[in-house]
């Protein structure tokens, strides 16, 4: 699985004191990152360990009980020098690339930590001393994370993200909802956002999908947003013949806090969709131009669906010239069927 570079004849994990994690990028994928760290502090429940991202996803560390310090780097910041000297000066023993772009190499090198461990992807093999071939195209992100640890024989006791809230976000969630509605024990919720365009469900199909799950089963729907995505729920409301539950402007944290409370999401394949299965929702996700079984959501029933008849899915294209097929031929009966059996609705019917 793993290329040992020669200069490091011996790993002796025996005096591990100081770790860093480094992830850039996605909160979802930083998010589904984090299923490396309780299996870190399984293996050295002395060491401290710290986690470097950026200020995005790094909204979501800031309760996890993993982290000892918690490292922000930011694009645009000024001072790169002085941060990577920063980085030096911790005097980290083990340093995990999770990464391993151009920038997260540079970090890694700078850190001159007697163990840095990455992939052996092309201009930057120089920044590590335990070299990695990947199997990212067969094996979830979260394998692709945790086979770093394995590589350096560290039991993996769990393959599941952390997400932690705290009192302020669940007492938000509970406040808005208890302004809204008298029970929420049957509130579903719809997240329609997405990064990549061609990731994207008809807003129509999720509108016509609500109306059947408030129409046949009496649930009530959230429809979940984020920044520049009031259109989202403005079309789906317009669209819909019931009234859906709008929130407000959120945090990550209190998004979480709001799915936390949700009979089960559907949601495009997305950081929204990470969040909710992370913080114990039961997720299904609606995948096309990604692959389920490479990014899907990960928790306790937690599932799936895709048109599984189209040559091209998979293609990680973010846009389509072929008209979107795997996400425009998906149907709402074919993901209103898959919701029915997947949570044993039946007898509600």
């Amino acid at each position: 699985m793993y290329i040992q570079k020669q200069k490091v004849k011996n790993i002796d994990l025996k005096k591990i004191n100081k770790i860093l994690v480094i992830k850039l990028r996605a909160i979802g994928d930083v998010l589904i990152s984090t299923s490396v760290l309780p299996n870190l502090k399984n293996k050295f429940p002395n060491a401290e360990i710290h986690f470097l991202t950026e200020p995005q996803s790094g909204a979501l560390l800031k309760y996890n009980p993993f982290i000892d310090k918690l490292i922000i780097f930011g694009r645009k910041d000024k001072g790169y020098l002085k941060f990577l000297l920063k980085l030096r000066k911790e005097k980290y023993d083990l340093v995990f690339d999770l990464f391993c772009n151009p920038r997260s190499a540079q970090m890694t090198f700078a850190t001159k930590a007697k163990y840095r461990i990455g992939y052996s992807f092309r201009l930057r093999k120089y920044a590590y001393n335990v070299l990695l071939k990947s199997r990212s195209d067969y094996v979830h992100n979260v394998d692709f994370n945790l086979d770093e640890l394995r590589a350096l024989d560290i039991d993996i006791i769990s393959r599941l993200p952390i997400l932690k809230i705290s009192e302020f976000e669940e007492n938000f969630a509970e406040n808005f909802y208890q302004k809204i509605v008298q029970n929420s024990d049957d509130i579903i919720g719809i997240n329609a956002g997405g990064g990549w365009e061609s990731k994207l469900w008809n807003l129509e199909k999720f509108a016509h999908l609500a109306d059947m799950l408030i129409d046949n089963f009496g649930f009530k729907v959230i429809i979940f947003w984020g920044p520049n995505q009031e259109y989202i729920f403005e079309k789906i409301k317009y669209l819909m013949k019931n009234t859906p539950i709008i929130p407000p402007s959120t945090t990550l944290l209190e998004l979480a806090a709001l799915q936390k409370r949700c009979k089960f999401i559907i949601s495009n394949d997305s950081g929204p969709m990470h969040i909710g299965a992370a913080i114990g929702t039961p997720t299904l996700g609606i995948f096309g131009p990604t692959k389920p079984q490479l990014q899907g959501p990960l928790g306790e029933n937690c599932t799936t669906i895709v048109k599984s008849d189209l040559e091209c899915l998979g293609c990680n294209l973010t846009k389509c010239n072929i008209g979107n097929l795997c996400m425009n031929t998906l149907t709402v009966e074919e993901v209103y069927h898959k919701i029915i059996e997947w949570q044993k609705l039946y007898e509600r019917k």
